[in-house]
């Protein structure tokens, strides 16, 4: 065998550059330079400088149209109370907030491809403290950029940049603005829709549940059992989200406390029944581990003991679950007792814990 060794190999390369480091005559390379620029169409092509024109202000106009369809969604469809009245709200609203946002961003970014200057060029290092003819170099490249940008001797071009960018932020004043008159009466979400005697009924479905029913170590989330014309008004949708509860059925022996005040009680053979909002920020506290008796919330974790009044057990909520009084009555139904003893979700401001 040879012991020619090819003197560009990557052995012999790497030898070679460690050899000049150690003599400090490491060599650098050459700048390569700026690639040749390739004109583009709207370069070359007055037509095609003017199609890219409309194209970018018709991007505009998308966006200006999806502004004012958000506003006329806003006031023409409002949440009814129902599904299907709050899911078409928010999809038209949402579809036209969409468009008011896309239409800006592709609008911009059409127009720097087609038709701002795309000339690469190099500036040097310099220090970042700037003398007084810096900066007046500064500016001149700021003009030469709005130059460049052809925004100045691009009517269309302005209105339609000015149009859109004008008119969105409406899709975020006006609902906030019109929210301003609102109902702001927080007490309200001290109470919800139980009521003495008021059946608990199985979410969705609506169907009315009896004790017999729940096995030990089932979960079932319940909602109160109302009229169907109340299931039909505005207000369903906010009153069934504060009244929503978690049903669990333990072994009584497993039952350390409830939150009933001494001589009373809230459960009823083993079967406790807990808001489902989590006293944190108000996620659906649904996760339950049957062989520990904990509640998770699965937003941030925090956890709380059915077995001992829901207390916190861990995580950054500060208080138990408000637990629903429950019975039953003469048909074996299992019925409130009455409302929440303290409001449900997140603590309020005026709250000191």
């Amino acid at each position: 065998m040879s012991d020619y060794q090819n003197p560009r190999s990557p052995e012999s390369s790497h030898r070679e550059v460690g050899h000049r480091e150690q003599h400090g005559t490491l060599e650098t390379f050459p700048d390569p330079g700026l690639p040749e620029h390739k004109s583009r169409m709207a370069d070359r092509d007055p037509q095609a400088a003017k199609r890219g024109e409309r194209q970018v202000a018709l991007l505009f106009g998308i966006s200006v149209i999806g502004t004012i369809a958000s506003m006329v969604v806003y006031f023409a469809l409002p949440p009814d109370g129902t599904t299907s009245g709050v899911r078409l709200s928010t999809l038209s609203l949402g579809l036209g907030i969409a468009f008011a946002l896309l239409g800006i961003g592709f609008g911009a970014v059409h127009w720097a491809k087609v038709l701002m200057s795309d000339h690469e060029k190099v500036d040097e290092r310099h220090p970042v403290a700037s003398d007084a003819e810096t900066r007046a170099v500064a500016v001149q490249e700021l003009e030469a950029g709005v130059k460049d940008s052809g925004i100045a001797r691009r009517g269309v071009l302005k209105g339609a940049v000015i149009s859109a960018l004008a008119l969105f932020p409406l899709t975020i004043a006006v609902p906030l603005v019109s929210s301003v008159g609102g109902d702001w009466n927080v007490s309200k979400f001290k109470h919800t829709l139980w009521r003495s005697g008021t059946r608990l009924a199985i979410d969705p479905s609506g169907r009315p549940i009896r004790a017999a029913d729940v096995t030990i170590g089932s979960v079932v989330h319940v909602i109160p059992d109302v009229s169907e014309e109340e299931r039909q008004s505005h207000e369903w949708i906010t009153e069934k989200s504060k009244a929503v509860v978690l049903l669990v059925r333990l072994d009584p022996r497993d039952i350390v406390s409830t939150q009933a005040p001494q001589g009373e009680d809230w459960a009823y053979d083993g079967i406790v029944a807990y808001s489902k909002i989590c006293t944190h920020v108000g996620c659906p506290v649904a996760l339950y581990e049957q062989q520990t008796h904990h509640l998770l919330c699965p937003c941030h974790q925090s956890t709380f003991d059915v077995a001992d009044s829901c207390k916190v057990v861990f995580g950054p909520a500060k208080r138990p679950l408000p637990q629903l009084p429950i019975t039953v009555d003469d048909e074996g139904y299992l019925v409130a007792q009455s409302d929440f003893h303290e409001p449900v979700g997140p603590s309020f401001w005026e709250r000191l814990k």
